[in-house]
């Protein structure tokens, strides 16, 4: 029998290299993914330089290039989570903000005053208002949202901070299929306007 060459170096790295590569992708599709908080919108739960990680697998295995399609469904997002999705105006961008209502869910705002199916949601100690300003229905839709119906297989979800949060108050539901998962930790937090790690905040879990 002819004696097996033995594989060079090189050979051997370059192998690891793609294994690595393809474990790597397959985490990030299928399992976590890291994200960076850009805004304020999720003050005071997320600053500005959070880094956070996000579990892609909990609502679901979605099969990569469909629109959405699930091929292992595992739950639905529920009231309380912090969901990253594709934001509905512009899919290329992802957005993050809580769910405050499913779908057959009732959400009307009245004076800030949250209520879901009718009932007044008191307990939020995440919801953050920076002015006592309320402003009218026919003005803007923040502080104030008529009795709104969330459809089937849909989302309506808000920042934290309610005052300057760009979500379904102005731009509607989110369609579970574009919900890419649950953030769940904070793994890294760089402050730049004082260009220093928030050391405090590293391993934060997200709730």
């Amino acid at each position: 029998m002819a004696e097996k060459k033995p594989k060079s170096s090189l050979r051997e790295n370059i192998e690891a290299i793609i294994i690595a590569i393809v474990i790597a992708m397959f985490i990030r599709t299928f399992i976590v993914q890291a994200f960076k908080i850009p805004s304020g919108s999720m003050l005071e739960t997320l600053q500005i330089g959070d880094h956070i990680l996000v579990n892609k697998f909990i609502y679901g295995v979605k099969i990569p290039f469909t629109d959405g399609k699930t091929l292992i469904p595992v739950k639905d997002p529920q009231k309380g989570d912090i969901v990253v999705f594709k934001y509905p105006e512009d899919p290329s961008k992802d957005f993050i903000k809580r769910v405050v209502a499913t779908g057959g869910d009732t959400v009307e705002i009245v004076n800030k005053k949250l209520y879901v199916n009718d009932r007044l949601i008191e307990n939020e100690p995440y919801a953050v208002y920076k002015t006592s300003i309320i402003y009218p229905g026919i003005v803007s839709k923040r502080d104030n949202l008529k009795k709104t119906a969330v459809p089937e297989n849909n989302l309506f979800v808000m920042g934290d901070n309610r005052d300057n949060s760009h979500d379904s108050r102005f731009w509607g539901f989110v369609d579970l299929k574009a919900v890419r998962g649950e953030a769940f930790i904070i793994y890294w937090s760089w402050n730049k306007n004082k260009f220093g790690v928030r050391w405090n905040r590293i391993g934060d879990l997200l709730i």
